[in-house]
């Protein structure tokens, strides 16, 4: 990372996982810094390519993207209860909990449910609001004509649910 803390190669926890660095830098897909993993333990959402951007390399559904902040074993500045509280949710519940969407966009463009295209591909608005890995208004999409690159979560966080590697997520147009 750009302050030393992490570096290519290295074994980190993200969410509980063991993972190994493989990318370090600016990505297309949000604004600052991420580290692209390959995780050893569970299941990832790619294998180093994003949107059609090569990162690294790493076996299909094993790869994802984090920021610094989320990862154990590298940045002195972590928290034990961010690794305590990282992982699996308590036994008893039963799949995961989605944040909630707003109906439409803040602009009155976009709604939940919609039909539209996304880089020439048919797809369905299933998730409108904030994320965790950008800022600003997002639209998840369920990609329906082609394929996307997730199941609708993201860094742990689940905001809708599609089949694996139909879920993308896009900033609101300006």
């Amino acid at each position: 990372t750009a302050d030393g803390s992490i570096s290519v190669g290295q074994s980190v926890l993200w969410n509980g996982k063991k993972s190994t660095v493989r990318y370090i830098g600016e990505v297309e897909f949000a604004a600052g810094e991420w580290v692209g993993l390959e995780l050893t333990d569970g299941k990832g959402v790619h294998d180093g390519n994003v949107l059609g951007v090569p990162y690294f390399e790493c076996p299909a559904g094993k790869g994802v993207f984090a920021p610094a902040a989320q990862l154990a074993g590298g940045a002195a500045s972590l928290s034990p209860s961010m690794v305590a509280s990282s992982g699996p949710a308590a036994s008893g519940n039963e799949g995961p909990t989605f944040l909630p969407s707003k109906d439409k966009s803040t602009d009155g463009s976009t709604s939940l449910g919609q039909s539209m295209t996304w880089n020439g591909k048919k797809a369905i608005v299933r998730y409108i609001g904030g994320v965790k890995f950008g800022k600003g208004e997002w639209v998840g999409l369920e990609v329906t004509d082609g394929a996307g690159v997730h199941d609708g979560t993201v860094m742990g966080a689940s905001y809708f649910e599609c089949p694996a590697g139909k879920g993308v997520f896009t900033q609101v147009a300006k």
